[in-house]
């Protein structure tokens, strides 16, 4: 439901006016590096794969890494490192798994519904901890806030 196989990428986010903000790549490796993460990106783009969106971010369960504006500068790396722990660790206790027993599938959802809660907040974070300060500093609170996931039916 939330997955565009055919093009690659797992989810991604319109604004309010159906722009594409955001492209989000989901992955169950753990403890990667920023240079690895950086790498990674730079072989999708290499294949041409993804939509131009002006951020980017790659989910483990682990650490988030986010691009902004980094359009197809292959050398790029992460604007920001999150780490993801704390915003993900109560999805995982509510689905009763760690992030080391964590499916791709299940992965994806988690942060399809992480991600839900920010597009359709009402108001913005009250005192947002460090966790969540990432996403007010780079604009992308901001950009998704009231827009919608992009659905793509599989052909």
């Amino acid at each position: 439901m939330f997955s565009n196989r055919d093009s690659h990428w797992d989810l991604s986010v319109d604004d309010r006016n159906g722009q594409r903000m955001l492209v989000v790549e989901v992955k169950t490796k753990r403890k990667t590096s920023p240079e690895w993460a950086a790498r990674l990106r730079r072989n999708i783009l290499a294949h041409g794969t993804f939509p131009q969106a002006p951020y980017f971010l790659m989910v483990f369960p682990d650490r988030f890494y986010l691009w902004i504006d980094a359009g197809d500068q292959l050398e790029h790396e992460p604007h920001y490192i999150i780490d993801a722990r704390p915003i993900l660790q109560p999805y995982f206790e509510q689905a009763g798994v760690s992030d080391e027993q964590i499916s791709s599938q299940s992965l994806e959802l988690i942060v399809a519904l992480w991600l839900g809660k920010i597009i359709h907040a009402e108001k913005l974070f009250e005192n947002p901890d460090a966790s969540q300060q990432w996403l007010m500093e780079s604009g992308l609170y901001d950009a998704i806030t009231g827009g919608k996931f992009e659905y793509t039916a599989a052909a």
